[in-house]
């Protein structure tokens, strides 16, 4: 079984942390902080860990934050942080560095290449907006991939594990940010712009595909490869300007066969079926499939293929897992599975889940 993320906060990442800031300034109390911060940490989840390192360095570091500042980027240069012994740094930069913009940004940047400053920055850009995104859009400037990255990530608007930013749920201001580097030389970068792109999505379909269309229009290495990953949303949902961005005919096609091994399957088993698909037309044929329960519909890939013309068929084999997760409950009970060709239900059948063996 997968380490819980939780237990990446540790002591070994504790210990790189408190290395670094001793060698970045000989009067850290590395022992005092690691002692402080080992304190209870194993009672805590993911995010409480590093809240709680994080004031734990607070008060390791008993100076204007401008000077603590200088020593947290210090640190970055001194050790090899990751992600798990930085995190606690960007959250100190967050909770302490609010009231002093330049040396808070200046500090993120310093750590993002090790550790990630796209939840740390949201607070300065809900209280500085205009001020942190120009800043930003120097970010997106920059040779280093990891702040042209923080540019496009921080400023998502509905980044996972975020707190929300009112203003970034408007479209508009962040698009300056995007039109710089949707075409950037780094999969890394262009893969956050798709991916803020299918954010904008969700609340301003009508934005994101005019957006894309003009990248389209304007060219460029990678634009389509971003612009599949960012409509991914949209094609789930069957959106049919989104189909037709892609090359594929709405509603077009339909299933001959859908068959399940079984029509029963338990709790941490997996479900098979077959699909036969027939197109409707030329060009991209994209397959979904959908489980649905009341309450309850979710919406999975089942593949794409390229027909040459109307009539022409494909056959999809399938297996879905009802491995239970901690991030959803599964209640046994009758199901349907819905069988989705370019955005239309085309077939539907029953099944049920049983309790686990």
């Amino acid at each position: 079984m997968a380490q819980p993320l939780k237990e990446m906060i540790n002591a070994g990442s504790v210990s790189v942390l408190a290395d670094g800031l001793t060698a970045a300034w000989a009067a850290f109390p590395k022992a005092r902080f690691t002692a402080r911060a080992l304190d209870g940490l194993d009672g805590l989840e993911l995010k409480a860990r590093v809240t709680h390192v994080a004031g734990v360095l607070h008060d390791a570091l008993p100076l204007p934050y401008p000077q603590a500042a200088e020593i947290v980027r210090a640190c970055a240069a001194r050790v090899t942080l990751d992600m798990w012994s930085g995190w606690p740094a960007t959250d100190h930069t967050a909770a302490r560095g609010l009231d002093h913009l330049e040396a808070g940004m200046a500090t993120l940047a310093a750590l993002t290449p090790y550790a990630t400053g796209e939840f740390a920055v949201r607070p300065f850009l809900e209280r500085y907006r205009d001020d942190a995104l120009a800043i930003m859009r120097d970010w997106a400037a920059s040779p280093d991939e990891h702040l042209r990255r923080l540019a496009s990530e921080g400023s998502r608007p509905r980044l996972p594990w975020a707190g929300r930013v009112g203003w970034l749920m408007a479209p508009g201001p962040t698009l300056p940010l995007l039109d710089r580097l949707r075409d950037d030389p780094s999969p890394y970068v262009r893969r956050s712009v798709a991916n803020h792109v299918n954010d904008l999505a969700k609340d301003h379909p009508e934005v994101a595909l005019a957006l894309l269309s003009r990248w389209r229009a304007e060219g460029g290495s990678h634009v389509e490869a971003v612009l599949r990953h960012a409509v991914r949303g949209l094609l789930r949902a069957g959106h049919p300007e989104a189909l037709a961005l892609v090359g594929a005919t709405p509603g077009s096609g339909a299933v001959d066969v859908l068959a399940l091994e079984s029509d029963a399957v338990a709790v941490g088993d997996r479900l098979g079926f077959t699909v036969t698909v027939t197109a409707g037309a030329p060009g991209p044929v994209l397959l979904k499939y959908a489980i649905r329960r009341p309450g309850s519909r979710r919406v999975f890939h089942l593949g794409q293929r390229e027909a040459g013309g109307a009539g022409t068929t494909f056959t999809v084999r399938k297996t879905h897992s009802f491995r239970p997760v901690t991030t959803r409950d599964e209640p046994p009970g009758p199901r349907e599975l819905e069988v989705i060709v370019n955005g239309r239900v085309a077939a539907t059948t029953a099944f049920t889940l049983l309790p686990a063996r």
